[in-house]
């Protein structure tokens, strides 16, 4: 019997101020009646070596209970072109049209596939060119489908062509491969033609107010969905009074948003659903331009999947309001379905912008979320970990529904890697104790803080890209997640900035700032993410996709852009390995340096960390201190990890040629760091995901934070929120 839970929820926004409202979404697969409890979360881990799950109760106004429902998720990208009432009536007299396109199909032969059309399949009316059962480019008009019966090769460009003449009621259809530079393909890839003699019933055209691309209407849905990339789709209608219709779409007008472009004499314009990628190779890329803002023209195709998911669409269940008067924190709606089950569904609320603020800052890092919402690595193993027989019942859920959509470490089902994530859908591991990683992780740095008993407020990485160093400006210390390693190019220029003018930066994890991302600014519930050249990756972009849709920045690691995360914190990624984790050793420096200070409390202690989640607070994926990646030169090397297992593996960018790496690799390390920065700031970088699991081990008193990696970390928070400027280095 499965252990999967059977209510599941998502919030938006995700995150709000005091005084904004949020609204709850939620899928209960047991009729009946929910409540809702929202809380403050102290802490979302419930391992016995921590504080556990903890929560406290808020003054928010308790939703009434309401009637669970089946809201279902409904996957699959497309085009709607809304068409104008008086153009939709004259198309309804059609006696002949036209639809042509250019189609690279990914996964030919796996069910009927729309490409463009008005057909609708409650009636059964309507027309669409599409892809039949086997493969082959077809006409459907009403319940007639003509097809070429010639499979289309998968990953193969073509221009299809498929005409209706109402005098004769003949159909053509016409698949054409596009030649490329390959001899053999003549011989492997075959064109395809259809003719027959069709007498639609009268009404089966239909007066098409809707026509789509890459689907069709079902139920007022979408169904048929299209799994590979069009290009240049257009139409033509002759209508009854001898007029025509006509409509010529170009992707490559629009690129980074919604629209679709109509450059027709009609003007009818369209809209992205769903999520395709944009920004892609179309048929005329010849490698002569990697950025898509040089040659649109070589851009001019979109790409949809069948499993895109950037807008679960769910109505709300319900809505509050946050008090004014409310602690910025971490909260949480506790929604209790009709058989007992419970979903836990986070949301953030940071201070007011006009109200007051406290001189401390937990930045969440809800980038790193995005990237891995909803990832399977647990499910379906990975290149560093094998797959587990169990789980907890989010995880078990997300097996059983794979509707749920993709992480950013995986391939969409037709092969290409997962681009853009979104919040606006169930994301399982961003749930109080579903996963240790990222989120549940990044709660137990909160109840540090919450131990430390100085105020501090919540702000996230959404926060950070829209408001940039004015946000951070705010506050003398920021703390960071375990894992921040998503950073958009606002974000790290505001980082820069913060710590350049005064500002105190404490990275409590590693492998941070590592990938460039970027956000819609039309839906800024999406992220996009271009995994080019370097770097540990699941899936590596294609070639001529190095830039992004939203923005048209360059993606891939910022080490290779220049921008080394060692320049910020002092330290960059150097190793991963998930087997157990290690300790620090201590330097000569950290005894008799200007940062002794911080080991205050622990003075006698050569060997600091050799506890925590895995054995050690050194562990999972670790950074180091390097000169030649822009580590400032005054950086204190605090503490250095050792002893670590063969299966710590120095980072794939570090290698110019196939190596085997030796027992003992110098590099493989983390480095527990400190520099000052300009105008009395100052950095304090731990260099390892596992440090927040060693923050509340008990010590000889029995009490939790009684340990050396919980009294180092409270040095560095209490003096980095102290008002007196950290003096420069001597010199």
């Amino acid at each position: 019997m499965s252990n999967a839970t059977t209510i599941v929820g998502y919030c938006d926004p995700l995150v709000v101020e005091s005084g904004d409202r949020v609204a709850l979404m939620i899928r209960s697969h047991v009729p009946g009646t929910c409540t809702v409890r929202v809380a403050r979360l102290l802490c979302g881990d419930p391992s016995s070596k921590g504080p556990g799950y903890r929560t406290e109760d808020t003054t928010f106004e308790v939703p009434p209970p309401f009637q669970g429902r089946d809201q279902p998720l409904r996957p699959g990208s497309f085009v709607v072109v809304d068409v104008p009432a008086a153009l939709a009536d004259r198309m309804a007299t059609a006696t002949g049209f036209e639809v042509t396109a250019r189609i690279y199909a990914t996964r030919p032969g796996d069910g009927a596939q729309a490409l463009l059309g008005s057909f609708d399949a409650s009636s059964g009316t309507g027309f669409a060119l599409q892809l039949d059962d086997a493969g082959a480019c077809a006409l459907r008009i009403g319940a007639t489908v003509v097809s070429t019966g010639v499979l289309v090769v998968p990953r193969r460009w073509f221009d299809v062509t498929a005409r209706w003449d109402g005098a004769t009621g003949t159909v053509t259809v016409v698949q054409t491969p596009l030649p490329t530079r390959a001899p053999g393909d003549a011989l492997s890839v075959h064109a395809g033609s259809a003719t027959a003699t069709v007498a639609p019933p009268p009404g089966s055209i239909g007066s098409p107010d809707v026509l789509r691309m890459a689907a069709w209407a079902a139920d007022g849905h979408h169904a048929a969905p299209y799994d590979g990339r069009i290009e240049a789709p257009a139409l033509s209608v002759t209508c009854a009074d001898g007029s025509r219709v006509q409509a010529r779409w170009d992707f490559a007008v629009g690129i980074g948003s919604t629209r679709v472009v109509d450059v027709g004499p009609h003007g009818l314009h369209g809209r992205t659903v769903g999520g395709p990628a944009r920004a892609v190779t179309s048929s005329s890329w010849d490698g002569s331009t990697q950025r898509w803002s040089d040659k649109p023209e070589q851009y001019a195709a979109i790409h949809f999947h069948r499993d895109d998911l950037v807008d679960a669409g769910w109505e709300p269940d319900a809505t509050v309001t946050v008090p004014r008067n409310a602690r910025s924190g971490v909260y949480v709606f506790e929604t209790t379905g009709p058989d007992g089950n419970v979903d836990r569904t986070p949301f953030f609320v940071r201070p007011p912008a006009d109200g007051p603020h406290a001189a401390l800052a937990f930045l969440v890092p809800t980038a790193t979320y995005y990237a891995y919402a909803n990832h399977r690595m647990t499910i379906d193993g990975s290149d560093f970990f094998a797959p587990r027989d169990h789980h907890r019942p989010e995880i078990e859920y997300l097996k059983q529904h794979p509707e749920c959509g993709h992480s950013m470490y995986e391939y969409h089902d037709d092969g290409s890697g997962v681009m853009l994530s979104s919040r606006r859908r169930p994301v399982m591991n961003m749930k109080p104790g579903a996963d240790g990683w990222a989120f549940t992780a990044d709660t137990n740095i909160v109840a540090f803080l919450e131990h430390l008993g100085i105020p501090y407020d919540v702000i996230t990485d959404d926060d950070v890209h829209r408001e940039g160093v004015a946000l951070l400006g705010r506050y003398r210390c920021v703390v960071t997640g375990s894992h921040p390693e998503y950073t958009s190019t606002a974000m790290l220029d505001a980082f820069e900035a913060f710590t350049a003018t005064g500002g105190r930066f404490v990275y409590l994890g590693g492998n941070g700032f590592y990938w460039r991302v970027s956000w819609s600014e039309e839906e800024p519930w999406i992220m996009e993410i271009r995994r080019a050249e370097d770097g540990t990756r699941a899936w590596i972009a294609e070639p001529g996709e190095y830039y992004h849709a939203h923005g048209g920045e360059y993606g891939g690691l910022w080490r290779r852009l220049g921008r080394a995360p060692n320049r910020l914190v002092g330290i960059g990624f150097a190793a991963q390995g998930f087997d157990r984790a290690s300790h620090y050793r201590r330097s000569a420096e950290s005894h008799d340096g200007r940062a002794a200070w911080i080991f205050e409390g622990v003075e006698d202690q050569e060997i600091v960390g050799d506890h925590g989640v895995g054995g050690g607070a050194a562990g999972q994926e670790i950074d180091r201190f390097d000169l030649a990646l822009g580590s400032p030169h005054h950086v204190v090397v605090l503490a250095s990890s050792e002893d670590h297992s063969a299966a710590m593996l120095r980072t794939k960018e570090e290698y110019h040629a196939t190596v085997v790496p030796g027992p003992e690799d110098p590099a493989v390390r983390a480095d527990l760091v400190f520099f000052e920065t300009p105008n009395g700031g100052a950095v304090f970088s731990t260099g390892s995901i596992s440090w927040f699991g060693a923050l509340a081990t008990r010590g000889r008193s029995g009490e939790l934070y009684d340990n050396d990696i919980a009294r180092i970390t409270a040095n560095v928070v209490r003096r980095f929120v102290d008002p007196t400027p950290i003096p420069p280095p001597p010199g």
